[in-house]
């Protein structure tokens, strides 16, 4: 407890105390008058209400954080080793993994800087977690990126479907002919039981790690929720260790 608080309680304090001794000799305890007594002080000193939600807020980040550093270890090889993932850098040092939709908004934000950064950084690895969640166009490209031919273009696949400010149907088959995948046959490939197996499987590590929107990024044991490319670009460089810059993505 801070001094200052500390200082501020201590009336309540000793009145407590001095309820807690009137009990000790079998006295009769007056709750309204304490009642009365603490709601008082509370009203004279209300910045100790302040004061107090400002330390349960933090006692609840702390634990929030622990919470989800210790699901991050304990889901490590599901987040950076999953082998259908498509994963871009595959030979750097430090891990980057993103839970994304192609039609988030904040998603498509957030992408432009990716590849930059994915560019800038060779010595980092960038896993892609295929997660849908705003609908059945969402469904469709996170399948149709998942098969064999899609995942062959990796990042420019993603760059051209974050691209697209309102994705659907049509602009997904335009932008999968454009680089060359043929939007039939992957449609088709993309409802393979494996295909959907891993969807599955992504959205229970994101239950398990509490992850409720897009997009989301852990980098070590730091989760940066929504698209915070300073917070990303610092967690990859504290990974980094000081050891290489990571470059800026303006």
């Amino acid at each position: 407890m801070r001094p200052l608080l500390r200082g501020r309680l201590a009336p309540a304090l000793a009145i407590l105390a001095l309820s807690a001794a009137g009990l000790s000799a079998c006295q009769k305890v007056d709750d309204a008058a304490f009642d009365k007594r603490v709601h008082a002080y509370l009203l004279a000193h209300p910045e100790v209400l302040r004061e107090a939600g400002e330390k349960l807020a933090e006692n609840d980040r702390l634990a929030a954080t622990k919470a989800s550093t210790d699901a991050i270890a304990k889901f490590r090889g599901q987040l950076e080793h999953d082998p259908r993932d498509f994963v871009a850098n595959p030979n750097g040092k430090v891990t980057v993994v993103e839970f994304f939709d192609y039609r988030c908004g904040y998603c498509k934000l957030a992408a432009p800087e990716v590849v930059k950064l994915i560019d800038q950084n060779p010595d980092v690895r960038f896993v892609f977690k295929e997660f849908p969640i705003f609908g059945e166009v969402s469904d469709t490209a996170a399948k149709v990126a998942l098969t064999r031919e899609a995942k062959a273009k990796g990042v420019q696949l993603y760059q051209a479907l974050m691209s697209e400010k309102a994705l659907d149907d049509a602009a997904l088959d335009r932008h999968l002919a454009e680089i060359g995948v043929d939007a039939a046959a992957a449609r088709k490939d993309g409802e393979h039981p494996l295909i959907e197996r891993q969807l599955l499987d992504t959205h229970a590590l994101a239950v398990n790690l509490k992850i409720e929107g897009t997009p989301a990024f852990i980098v070590g044991d730091v989760m940066i929720p929504g698209a915070d490319i300073p917070a990303l670009k610092a967690a990859i460089a504290a990974a980094k260790g000081g050891s290489g810059p990571v470059k800026s993505a303006s």
